[in-house]
């Protein structure tokens, strides 16, 4: 494998943008999985099950990252990352995590928007690493099979990888409004449709 092997850039670039994407959200990873099955679905430049495996990975580890930094984080850290945060809520949101933690942390994951608040509050309570470890991964791979699937779709669709993963990006980014809008109307639901 060779520098100009496309396969040699591919890998990292995938890997890398879904870590960076994790801890910092200012690449799309939804869209980079999708554009990497696509890719692997038109081209034999990227293998399919690689390309899942090192977005499952590459998101399991920037979550671990996300958690632990309020996890590890000084009683100074602890008090700024819950600072607008009412003494009965940070304690009802303590009694969610004991109860239903795992749900949390896998819906958090395949929730746009929803991952870091759920791992910065169970890093910040103190949420067990035993418990942390297996629900990351299992939503860290449901995560990159469901985004793998825009992608293989799209690929499925057009033989050209360009078109194929234009069309997966646009089809994660359809997907990621649609549930953000399902989300705002859940809450203003539950709010009883206050603004």
């Amino acid at each position: 494998m060779s520098w100009t092997d496309p396969a040699s850039l591919g890998y990292p670039a995938l890997f890398g943008g879904v870590l960076l994407g994790s801890v910092i959200p200012i690449v799309p990873t939804g869209a980079v999985v999708g554009a990497g099955a696509a890719i692997a679905m038109t081209t034999g430049d990227l293998n399919l099950p690689l390309v899942l495996l090192l977005s499952a990975l590459g998101a399991f580890i920037g979550d671990v990252i996300t958690f632990a930094v309020p996890r590890f984080g000084s009683e100074a850290a602890l008090r700024w990352v819950t600072r607008h945060q009412k003494a009965e809520l940070l304690e009802k949101t303590r009694d969610r995590f004991a109860r239903q933690g795992w749900q949390l942390i896998v819906i958090g994951r395949l929730v746009p928007a929803g991952r870091i608040p759920v791992l910065v509050a169970a890093g910040s309570l103190g949420y067990p690493w035993r418990r942390l470890l297996p629900a990351a991964a299992v939503a860290c791979v449901a995560w990159a099979a469901a985004y793998a699937v825009l992608g293989i779709v799209s690929g499925g669709i057009f033989d050209s990888p360009l078109i194929a993963t234009l069309l997966a990006t646009v089809l994660v980014l359809l997907v990621t409004v649609v549930l953000n809008l399902v989300s705002r109307a859940r809450k203003k639901t539950e709010t009883g449709g206050s603004p």
